[in-house]
């Protein structure tokens, strides 16, 4: 993952809206970071600071925002072809009059996703990341600052197509919703554990195509609930609006009871 391979380090790279982030200046002798022999006998490097310690601080500072803001959160994670567009393009059309909805959108490349959220009337930020595998609570920081929070009661955050290493990273979100699609098979659950632990929803997609994929529900939902046992899960189709009832009761409810209604 990215806090052992180093691939999230230098995020300086990322776009938000279209602009280049201001790449950030490390200096490598950080009082207390680290200490130094350097007698001819050789160096002594001990690291003391999580990697991810600034990452979790800002998330907090976004979490305390949100919430001061009495907005609704969720981290939206899955691999490449899940259908998280669809899925959130579909929510935020049932939403219409019911919550107001935004969408903060990560990818590697184009905003070819963005443009599609557009089409449904949601209010929609980019953020191109270049070669960063996820976002960060910084680049989710200043792509917030770029939507009118006010005028929202639900922000989704969709997150780069990768189920490894943003597991590691705290956005700052209310929940962390990871999806599957049927087309994925039963046991992606089993593959990819330390995701779908964190997850508070995991919501199986493309049920409409269960039959022609020979999707096996019940091993599906047993391996769910063998490493995600504790999160809710949703089984939608974005196409044909099956489970998705369900899915938008359960916003709504969370909604309220983060507004004390």
């Amino acid at each position: 993952m990215c806090k052992e391979c180093g691939c999230g380090l230098d995020s300086g790279g990322a776009q938000i809206g279209g602009e280049a982030r201001e790449p950030e200046h490390h200096h490598p002798h950080t009082p207390g970071d680290h200490g130094h022999d350097h007698g001819h006998g050789g160096q002594t490097i001990s690291v003391n600071r999580s990697l991810l310690e600034k990452n979790d601080r800002l998330a907090e500072r976004n979490r305390g925002f949100f919430h001061a803001k009495k907005l609704l959160t969720l981290n939206v994670v899955s691999a490449p072809g899940s259908g998280k567009t669809s899925f959130l393009r579909e929510t935020g059309a049932l939403l219409a009059g019911r919550l107001r909805a935004g969408v903060i959108v990560g990818d590697l490349a184009t905003d070819n996703d963005a443009a599609r959220l557009r089409t449904a009337g949601i209010p929609v930020i980019q953020i191109t990341t270049g070669t960063i595998c996820h976002l960060d609570a910084e680049m989710v920081s200043k792509a917030a600052s770029r939507l009118d929070l006010d005028q929202l009661d639900v922000l989704f955050i969709e997150n780069v197509g990768n189920l490894v290493c943003p597991a590691d990273y705290d956005l700052g979100e209310d929940l962390r919703v990871v999806l599957f699609s049927v087309t994925e098979g039963e046991d992606k659950p089993l593959k990819y554990p330390p995701m779908f632990h964190s997850a508070g929803v995991v919501v199986v997609t493309k049920n409409d195509l269960a039959a022609a994929a020979d999707f096996n529900r019940e091993q599906a939902i047993a391996n769910l609930k063998r490493v995600s046992h504790h999160a809710t899960i949703f089984e939608v189709s974005a196409k044909t609006g099956a489970g998705m009832k369900e899915w938008l009761a359960f916003l709504e409810q969370r909604s309220a009871a983060l507004r004390g209604k």
